[in-house]
């Protein structure tokens, strides 16, 4: 059984920050791989599927972010995992916009939200790194992170999550590196190699030039010799 979190904010204020792009991951995921609905548990919605034989139960904490870990430590406790079973899907402002890593164990780098887990299920867990980018200065980072994406945002957000819905399986299955193809896929498609090179122009022959009595230049050297 695998626990995969994602963080946010509860509500309807919050629902299209920077900060809930774990939260949109989750939605994504379980509407795209037809989990069961919503329902309220852990301080917690909580929602239950499988890819293949893998039972993964979907969780987002509604503690608010600074409070996290006692959502996650609540229901990594009643289903025994451990925390090399959980992994959280958050914002990542060291990551430019539309770039995603998969990283194991570590530092909270700030994040509140991470540090909260950290406090209540070690650090031990797999932190699934969506990148929003960085406001350039860090007094900037709380109000940047609680502002909605811009709508330039949305095409590469859109890809993100879909690329995240299509390679969930795999990384449920423990294969991140093909997770991170899949999402690197909808992000950056391969150029399609269909397209048909331009057919060169056949050149055609110059004609002899014409002199004044009709004939060309090779037919008066003919003439000559006759």
């Amino acid at each position: 059984m695998k626990l995969f979190v994602g963080l946010g904010n509860p509500g309807a204020k919050y629902a299209q920050n920077r900060h809930n792009i774990g939260f949109m991951a989750l939605d994504r995921i379980a509407s795209d791989h037809g989990f069961a609905p919503w329902r309220g548990k852990f301080q917690g919605q909580v929602s239950e599927g499988k890819f293949g034989s893998e039972k993964v139960i979907l969780l987002k904490p509604e503690t608010f972010m600074n409070l996290s870990g006692q959502s996650v430590g609540e229901a990594m406790r009643f289903y025994k995992l451990s925390a090399e079973d959980i992994t959280v899907f958050h914002d990542e402002i060291d990551l430019a916009p539309a770039k995603l890593r998969v990283k194991q164990g570590g530092g909270h780098a700030g994040h509140n939200g991470l540090r909260s887990l950290h406090q209540h299920i070690s650090p031990a867990y797999q932190r699934v790194r969506m990148g929003v980018g960085h406001p350039g200065h860090k007094d900037a980072v709380a109000s940047y992170v609680l502002k909605d994406f811009a709508k330039a945002d949305q095409d590469w957000l859109d890809d993100m999550l879909r690329g995240v819905s299509d390679g969930v399986p795999y990384l449920a299955a423990g294969d991140t590196g093909r997770f991170q193809n899949a999402v690197a896929l909808r992000l950056n498609p391969p150029r399609s190699s269909s397209a048909k090179p331009a057919k060169a122009k056949t050149l055609e022959p110059a004609p002899d030039p014409v002199v004044e009595d009709g004939r060309s230049s090779l037919q008066k050297l003919v003439d000559r010799f006759r």
